[in-house]
């Protein structure tokens, strides 16, 4: 695509592919009024880019309460009905509050490997430092602020890096290949990266204890203020002691607020670090892709009780229709272009094919798995964070659990305080003493 072929948005002036900006067609008056305070003289006809439409939408959540944002979500979506199958932006689903971003706050996400991905690294990365403490000695690469960053395998391409690039995306991705449609909770936030799978692709205990560790002496450094452990490690018995939930604990004695994926197979049952009581251990939220409280259901995610007695989860969030990012370079993502161009070519045949794979863009799928409800929570807390810098862990973890809300006719022990709402979530955090 060529220079003549993009126009900059009115609003923000990000370059868009032309006809992209006509979405803002489809913003309601209230919508459009906030779009019009942000730039004297803005009129519908001059569009909008996906990214200003939604901060737009989630205003007027900020103005008018959440049953006016209902009401206007339900009147433009999808913004982009060819490219979309309507999964609702993280955003959106979470009522997240469009003045915080996580700006000035860095998420580590500890996962099998990574990939440095456009939503991380364009217009500038994001990416502060690559771990690898899947051995001994840990291997560390740190990049200056909007530093390409590349590291050993980072263009492999594989599995392991898939699943890291979706939870990092899913966290705090800035959904550049959505024109910021797709993003995550905190688009503004920093990342460090550290990967622990070993030679063979395994993940250990040992292995997330030592990244645990490395975050505890040289997250501050980096300003990390948020881990997100999207893993399971190896079944422990007892449950206490062992060194993932000693680790877990002396993180957040610093400060370092720790969240956790509790597991995906619906069972009475928590290996590390779902197990550890310093952590904020988050299970799965089927919301049916609606923004309609009533609607919504658990997943099957695990449960149970610490060696303490800590019920886990403390939260739900959604694992279910999350969209994340397809690893570019590889089979799935050629697939996917191809499909795209086929239904532009009004090819029926391909719409079975592309809601098998869970299409949403020719650069986006939706996915499932706590996986990707651990970073929606912690997406939540950096834009807390940004709010109030000054949260402790602790603090965090009553504020989150006192915004959540409650899902209908599910046990307590299943869903702990409820389902995260971002919004809620930052507003009592900037109201915290």
């Amino acid at each position: 695509m060529t220079q003549n072929d993009q126009e900059p948005c009115a609003l923000c002036g990000g370059a868009l592919p032309r006809g992209v900006l006509d979405e803002a067609g489809f913003v309601p008056d209230d919508a459009r009024d906030v779009l019009r305070r942000r730039k004297s003289g803005w009129r519908r006809q001059d569009g909008a880019c996906p990214a200003c439409v939604q901060e737009a939408l989630l205003t007027t959540l900020l103005e008018r309460g959440e049953d006016a944002l209902h009401a206007e979500v339900q009147r433009v979506w999808p913004l982009d009905a060819e490219a979309a199958f309507g999964a609702l932006p993280t955003p959106l689903r979470l009522h997240a509050d469009p003045r915080m971003t996580g700006r000035g706050v860095t998420v580590a996400l500890v996962d099998a490997a990574f990939y440095p991905h456009a939503d991380l690294v364009q217009p500038r990365s994001r990416i502060r430092a690559w771990v690898d403490a899947g051995r001994e000695p840990v291997q560390v690469l740190r990049f200056g602020r909007g530093q390409e960053p590349a590291w050993p395998g980072s263009d492999a391409r594989d599995a392991g890096q898939w699943h890291g690039l979706m939870t990092s995306a899913v966290a705090a991705g800035n959904g550049h290949l959505s024109h910021g449609l797709y993003r995550g909770l905190a688009p503004h936030a920093e990342v460090v990266l550290v990967q622990v799978r070993d030679a063979a692709g395994r993940i250990g205990n040992a292995a997330i204890a030592r990244a645990l560790d490395w975050l505890r002496w040289e997250g501050p450094g980096l300003g990390v203020r948020v881990v997100n452990l999207s893993l399971g490690g190896d079944p422990v018995n007892p449950l206490h002691p062992n060194p993932v939930d000693m680790a877990v604990q002396a993180l957040v004695d610093t400060g370092t607020t720790v969240v956790v994926a509790a597991g995906n197979d619906g069972q009475r049952r928590l290996v590390p670090p779902g197990t550890a009581p310093a952590a904020l251990t988050v299970g799965g939220l089927d919301d049916r892709n609606t923004l309609d409280h009533a609607e919504r259901q658990l997943w099957r995610s695990n449960y149970g009780e610490t060696a303490h007695g800590v019920a886990k989860p403390e939260l739900v969030a959604p694992s279910l229709w999350v969209v994340a990012p397809i690893l570019p370079g590889t089979d799935l993502q050629r697939e996917a272009l191809e499909l795209f161009a086929r239904r532009a070519r009004d090819e029926a045949a391909a719409e079975p094919r592309l809601r098998e794979l869970k299409m949403v863009t020719p650069h986006y799928q939706h996915v499932e798995g706590t996986s990707f409800a651990a970073p929606i929570a912690a997406g939540v807390v950096a834009c807390m964070l940004e709010a109030k810098p000054d949260l402790t862990p602790q603090r965090v973890r009553e504020l989150l659990t006192a915004s959540a809300h409650s899902v209908p006719g599910a046990p307590v022990e299943r869903q702990g305080s409820g389902a995260v709402d971002a919004g809620r979530a930052v507003a009592l955090a900037l109201d915290a003493a």
